[in-house]
């Protein structure tokens, strides 16, 4: 049976209730890490303040597993309640935007009663076509999973990170490309720092005190869903999260030192 969206539960049979006291707890518990501990530097939120209740995708890069989504998850229930630029109101945790999703790994989102319960809060879980478990997989898309994303669309903002890896500089998927030209949603890019040095992978664990993080909203996407190919967008987008090759500055020198080794 199909679900679909109420007063009661979202369009995948979550209770907005539960949502809300999830989102809530993970909200608390994590907020010193973002605005305590660290501090977070938040940038752009005039670019969101103003969107429409559905059909708006947010691109970032990525360096955590869970530390990215639930900064986005303060910095956007704090937009929503009235703040800009900052999180210094929690307050904004009782009144969160609980139509807000996200695209995470299915093998990532399984492991454990924590990740269970943080994927409760609005996880769109996929299986990597790429990679599973460590190890190199070539598999078809799931389409039902394609539909996920889609649906979710269709009811509200959906957080996803096109090279679905936390590796930086790591090649975008042409997956997030096809999605926007069949959907036409606004597209928000977002760019965050800091997370990778004030955390572990996962993003549970805060390794590093003092660390400036960053997340910077910027104007949605000029697109032409009618004539942009898949490649030309996709390049698009990498560009907005500060993620192609002309954002490497580090391979960058290392090429032209290495060039010059050679030369001489």
């Amino acid at each position: 049976m199909t679900k679909i969206k109420s007063i009661f539960f979202d369009a995948f049979g979550h209770w907005y209730f539960i949502k809300r006291i999830f989102i809530f707890i993970f909200g608390i518990v994590s907020y010193r890490r973002y605005n305590g501990f660290n501090k977070l530097n938040i940038s752009g939120t005039e670019y969101i303040k103003d969107l429409p209740d559905t059909n708006v995708l947010f691109v970032s890069n990525h360096q955590t597993y869970f530390a990215d989504v639930f900064a986005m998850y303060h910095v956007i229930c704090s937009v929503n309640n009235g703040f800009e630029d900052h999180i210094n109101n929690p307050i904004y945790l009782l009144n969160p935007k609980v139509d807000m999703y996200y695209v995470a790994a299915e093998e990532t989102m399984n492991k454990g009663f924590l990740a269970k319960m943080f994927a409760y809060t609005g996880a769109i879980t996929v299986k990597r076509t790429w990679r599973a478990n460590g190890k190199k997989v070539n598999r078809r898309v799931d389409l039902k999973e394609v539909n996920n994303i889609k649906k979710a669309l269709d009811v509200g903002w959906v957080i996803t990170f096109p090279q679905g890896t936390t590796k930086a500089f790591a090649p975008g998927r042409r997956g997030t490309a096809h999605i926007i030209l069949e959907e036409k949603p606004i597209v928000v890019p977002v760019v965050i720092d800091g997370f990778r040095r004030s955390f572990d992978k996962k993003g549970l664990i805060v390794k590093k005190t003092g660390v400036e993080q960053s997340m910077k909203f910027k104007a949605p996407l000029e697109i032409d869903y009618e004539n942009e190919n898949k490649g030309d967008l996709l390049k698009k987008i990498m560009d907005a999260i500060e993620q192609s090759e002309e954002f490497d500055i580090v391979s960058q020198i290392e090429q032209r030192e290495s060039e010059n080794e050679t030369f001489f």
